[in-house]
């Protein structure tokens, strides 16, 4: 149901341009602006979105580049994606008279420009705030409006006295999934092949919980090209361990659904981690590691269940799969459905354009 318009804005999103919006297969921050913009439009917003002009929407495309700037290296046509985003950027602010207000989704380093914009200008910052250059912008400009995706990604920016940040956890289109309240067939990994998101830890729970596991996703840079082909090819085995590469979106909604639980034993502070949300719209539980967002994302119990040790993670295996998928999919849907939070972001946009100061974030 959609929530109705006090009032018609005139909005630019201001998307990353590493992928398209949506992205064709890995791109948390562009399928989450993606779900913001076509939800904006559903309300009778008047929305602009500056990202890649491969991108598809709704909304009106404007574009500095023809395609995804991962793509454009791939062909050898870019090289550095700074100058791409930056002129997406300058050019929301040449129309920015054109606007009510301007979200932007490129992150801290473009706090600075926003200060000459004359419609305001809402930054969500989708990386980590725990850089000394980030912390530095931070507090050269104290009154940028920002938003942030959890309160685990702003934990340090609060300890050294940053106040003024909004929370807004990410929702899903819970629409766009049909979810499964059958037992699964296999644990379900579905990322990058990195150290950080742990595949092969993920390959031990299974191991000792007794559950053949599916690993989806790939490198995505010469790293983990290593870590993979020394750490995760020897253990595909295409039984116990299977190996399913990168998959489209389909694909990944339909792995997720026959799931017995995802598996994201991550070890770095993920600052949300979308998958965790579009698994529980599949009615599939989470079993994690407890860092970054995940306790801020998990209900323990009803979701699923994480433990501060990997070790720890093969027992609550078993438990996760005892939850009743039907009801975890319910209290998901009520969490994290695209309405919540794209109702947070319009009373955040109102906020701006009447002027009206962020609340304190305790």
């Amino acid at each position: 149901m959609i929530a109705p318009t006090r009032r018609k804005l005139r909005i630019a999103q201001v998307a990353p341009l590493w992928t398209s919006v949506p992205p064709e297969k890995y791109g948390g921050a562009e399928l989450m602006v993606s779900w913001l913009t076509e939800e904006l439009v559903k309300r009778g917003h008047e929305v602009t979105l500056f990202a890649s002009a491969d991108s598809r929407t709704t909304a009106k495309l404007r574009s500095v580049c023809e395609c995804n700037i991962v793509e454009a290296m791939a062909r050898g046509e870019a090289y550095v994606y700074e100058p791409y985003a930056v002129s997406a950027f300058v050019e929301s602010l040449k129309d920015a008279a054109s606007f009510d207000v301007i979200h932007s989704h490129l992150g801290c380093a473009y706090i600075p420009i926003a200060e000459v914009s004359k419609a305001p200008v809402l930054h969500t910052v989708h990386a980590a705030l725990d850089l000394v250059d980030e912390l530095w912008i931070l507090k050269r400009y104290p009154n940028a409006p920002i938003a942030a995706i959890s309160r685990s990604q702003v934990a340090l920016a609060l300890q050294q006295g940053r106040e003024n940040i909004h929370v807004i956890h990410h929702g899903c289109d819970f629409d766009r999934f049909e979810p499964s309240f059958a037992p699964g067939e296999y644990l379900a990994f579905i990322s990058r092949m990195g150290p950080q998101k742990n595949p092969l830890g993920a390959i031990q729970v299974a191991r000792k919980a007794g559950l053949p596991i599916v690993l989806v996703g790939k490198p995505q840079n010469a790293a983990e090209k290593i870590y993979f082909d020394e750490q995760i090819k020897p253990l595909i085995d295409g039984r116990n361990v299977i190996y399913r590469g990168e998959v489209n979106e389909a694909e990944k909604y339909d792995f997720l659904r026959n799931a017995s639980a995802l598996l994201f034993p991550i070890q770095w502070e993920e600052h949300f981690g979308l998958v965790m949300i579009e698994a529980m719209a599949c009615g599939t539980p989470v079993v994690a590691c407890r860092r970054g967002s995940v306790p801020e994302v998990v209900d323990s119990g009803v979701s699923g269940y994480y433990a501060d040790a990997i070790e720890d993670l093969p027992g609550l295996v078993s438990q996760a799969l005892a939850l009743d998928r039907r009801a975890l999919w319910e209290h998901a849907r009520a969490r994290f459905n695209q309405t919540r939070m794209v109702d947070e972001y319009v009373e955040t946009y109102e906020w701006l354009v009447d002027r009206r100061p962020f609340p304190i974030l305790r």
